[in-house]
């Protein structure tokens, strides 16, 4: 007799204790092999895989999409054996439900099944009998747009409707709400600004990007200069890096930088640690590696937890100048813009020169302005002579 093998909601970190089940990547009766991917997590940090423990064929999914899971619930069943290669795979069982006859009964069934929440709730708003519906979707499937359609066909007696979609925030989103929004109720946020020419730093990349490249096989960006030279101002400025924890300030002795990185669930800010001990190159292959597992859904909790100082770099979506939000429990942020030409005076003279805004954010609670513009300068001192950053002066 077959054995089946539990899917069991996994460790999610240090804190955290459910998730959300975000995608089934199989359908009860596919094959699976081991190590496959089988279901998708969600917590409020980050999205976590969860393969098959086993070889064999998916017979149950107890708990649906969408639903909140605790660490060590039972989300589905394998049925361990040898895979038949007739079975068909995850697409290929939705075409085959696709293709049952149009007139049986349970192709009502069927097509309410597979109905998506947006084209559901306008259907619902607006008396539409969606198993009328032709659907143009995958596998048959009803989209927004075949509502929408239905409801601009003159014969239809239902009323116009203005198209909107509804759609459940993810934990991930839901998460960095709270914790915005936190921040500025606790955090006496207050912030300066300078601006940045940045001339040197770009002849200086343009001169050597192409060698840099080739030796440490990594682009050579912005962002690790930025890293450096927030490292050195951190360090005569102690206050910045420090965080408030009671009635107590804790001074940091190290340097774990995040950098904010957009993705499509949302922004994250993966810590690049030990920057402090790390070259030019080492800053620049990190942040390149934390990239890519953000952009692949990779992070892991560990990647985003314990940083003393953020970067974020609002430049690259063509912000010209903003305050960016303290990520608790730390005291700053320097927030990155576009890069653009202004006329400045240098030397009596008016040149056109490469210009960046920066803006500190901080919290004005444990430091002073004087502090934080003292921050500021050293940063701008540091980048327009980034000789400064290989002397450490």
């Amino acid at each position: 007799m077959a054995k089946n093998k539990e899917i069991i909601v996994p460790q999610l970190g240090e804190s955290v204790s459910e998730a959300t089940i975000a995608t089934w990547h199989k359908n009860p009766g596919d094959n699976v092999l081991t190590d496959e991917l089988v279901v998708e997590l969600e917590t409020d940090k980050v999205t976590l895989e969860v393969n098959a423990p086993a070889t064999g064929k998916l017979v149950e999914i107890k708990v649906p999409e969408g639903e909140v899971v605790e660490v060590g619930t039972l989300i589905g069943l394998i049925e361990e054996g040898v895979v038949s290669a007739a079975k068909p795979s995850n697409d290929q069982g939705s075409e085959a439900k696709a293709e049952k006859p149009s007139g049986s009964a349970n192709n009502n069934t069927n097509a309410e099944q597979v109905l998506s929440p947006a084209p559901r709730k306008i259907a619902a708003d607006n008396n539409v009998d969606t198993t009328k519906i032709q659907g143009t979707g995958k596998g048959g499937r009803v989209t927004k747009g075949d509502v929408l359609e239905s409801l601009n066909n003159p014969a239809s007696q239902a009323p116009a409707v203005n198209p909107v979609e509804r759609v459940k925030m993810s934990r991930l989103r839901q998460r960095i709400a709270e914790r915005l929004k936190d921040s500025q109720n606790t955090a006496a946020i207050l912030s300066t600004f300078n601006e940045v020419d940045m001339t040197e730093i770009l002849a200086l990349r343009k001169q050597y990007k192409d060698k840099f490249q080739e030796k440490h096989n990594v682009k050579l960006g912005f962002m690790s200069f930025f890293v450096k030279a927030c490292i050195q101002a951190l360090k005569e400025i102690p206050t910045v890096n420090a965080e408030i924890e009671g009635s107590d300030i804790i001074y940091k002795n190290y340097y774990d930088i995040g950098v904010a990185v957009g993705t499509k669930q949302g922004l994250v800010v993966p810590i690049v640690r030990g920057a402090d001990r790390l070259s030019i190159a080492g800053i620049e292959s990190e942040i390149n590696n934390l990239a890519v597992k953000a952009r692949d859904g990779k992070l892991t909790v560990e990647d985003l937890t314990g940083g003393t100082f953020t970067i974020s770099n609002g430049g690259v979506y063509g912000s010209l100048l903003s305050t960016p939000i303290i990520n608790p429990p730390q005291s700053g942020i320097l927030g990155m813009h576009k890069t653009q030409e202004r006329p400045v005076v240098v030397n009596g003279k008016v040149e056109i020169r490469p210009m960046m805004y920066l803006a500190l954010s901080y919290d004005h609670r444990i430091i002073d302005g004087k502090e934080a513009v003292t921050f500021l300068v050293k940063v701008k001192e540091a980048l327009e002579d980034p000789r400064r950053l290989l002397l450490d002066m």
